[in-house]
């Protein structure tokens, strides 16, 4: 297999940014897409990003579900991304709560955001250009995480993902970022 190119990534927050965020999200019954995530995701793909979802997933820590389940959605979640021709190239999530975590998971407390080891996890085992790579979130949290791993963050507080993505391809290219 040839090796991947460098590039830049796009990554995203799952609940409020792909999907709606109803709290605790493990099962694809529960998921509610974001107007124009499809969209999203694959204009992404379309302008050479790795796309990559970096989720806190709290819901670990406190006993609602536990990582396969959270497995199991993510590639259900690519599956329905694929039926539109868009992809996901890669998922991380932090099951760590410090309030509810017994120290099963104490180890990945740098990957809960604000902490940006998520980020920073992705940027070690992918070929990822920094310049014009970017991060989408709905929380500050999610914006001090891309601060911490050096790339800018993206506040989406709703509407069509689609169309908050693409200004942010546009203003990139306009920059000359990407080509």
């Amino acid at each position: 297999m040839a090796p991947r190119p460098r590039r830049p990534a796009a990554f995203l927050d799952r609940d409020g940014v792909l999907n709606e965020d109803v709290g605790y999200a493990h099962q694809p019954d529960q998921i509610r897409w974001i107007e124009g995530a499809f969209e999203a995701v694959r204009s992404l793909n379309e302008a050479g990003y790795y796309v990559f979802v970096v989720t806190n997933q709290a819901g670990i820590s406190r006993g609602y579900y536990n990582g396969q389940h959270v497995e199991s959605l993510h590639r259900w979640m690519n599956d329905r991304m694929g039926e539109f021709d868009a992809r996901i190239d890669d998922f991380r999530y932090s099951p760590f709560h410090p309030e509810f975590d017994d120290g099963t998971h104490a180890h990945l407390a740098h990957w809960r955001k604000p902490e940006p080891g998520m980020i920073l996890d992705l940027m070690e085992h992918w070929p990822i250009k920094k310049t014009g790579s970017f991060l989408v979130g709905d929380r500050e949290s999610d914006m001090v995480a891309a601060k911490a791993s050096g790339i800018p963050g993206h506040l989406f507080s709703g509407g069509n993902i689609a169309n908050f993505i693409n200004r942010e391809i546009t203003q990139l290219r306009d920059l000359k970022v990407l080509k």
